[in-house]
């Protein structure tokens, strides 16, 4: 394996076991079912730091298996696809919005926004499609709420973290590239 797929293998593997920790580590029971967490931040984190590709499969393995250590395994399928999905178009937002010169804490907030409303839609349809509308519609709510706290820590903690911790440069990360 050549050095830069290692490195990227490896940064992917740090975040997942990161998103799981974040996820995991302080679940908050919301009304209906569901936890929230501090793992939105990361799977956030994750499509920016990494390419996509790298940084939804980080997001979407680590919130899976959040799911299945909190006794969530109903979700787990669905979390797969929904954090690796919000990993993916945060981090392409991301880097569209670098390359347009917008600030950092704008480009993530927006990249966030995106991401965010991806979980709170999935997880409502995963509901319809799992439950009914009622225990969908109630559970939006919490969601919405898990989106809320997940946009404001990544706005709050990414832009520092992104430019002050020497992460990027430690990953070698380059906006430009687009995987």
């Amino acid at each position: 394996m050549n050095p830069a797929r290692m490195k990227s293998l490896v940064s992917a593997a740090l975040l997942t076991a990161a998103v799981v920790v974040a996820t995991g580590a302080v679940p908050i029971p919301l009304p209906g079912s569901g936890y929230g967490n501090a793992g939105d931040a990361f799977v956030i984190m994750a499509g920016c730091i990494l390419s996509p590709f790298w940084g939804g499969l980080a997001a979407g393995i680590g919130s899976m298996l959040a799911d299945l250590l909190l006794a969530s395994a109903a979700y787990a399928p669905a979390t797969l696809v929904i954090k690796g999905l919000m990993a993916i178009v945060a981090g392409f937002t991301y880097r569209r919005l670098t390359r347009s010169k917008v600030g950092l804490p704008l480009t993530i907030g927006l990249a966030a926004l995106l991401a965010e409303t991806i979980m709170v839609l999935g997880y409502f349809l995963y509901e319809l499609f799992l439950f009914d509308g009622v225990i969908a519609t109630v559970n939006l709510m919490g969601n919405v709420a898990q989106g809320v706290v997940g946009l404001l820590l990544a706005v709050l903690l990414l832009p520092t973290l992104l430019t002050r911790s020497g992460i990027i440069d430690m990953l070698g990360f380059n906006p430009d590239e687009s995987g």
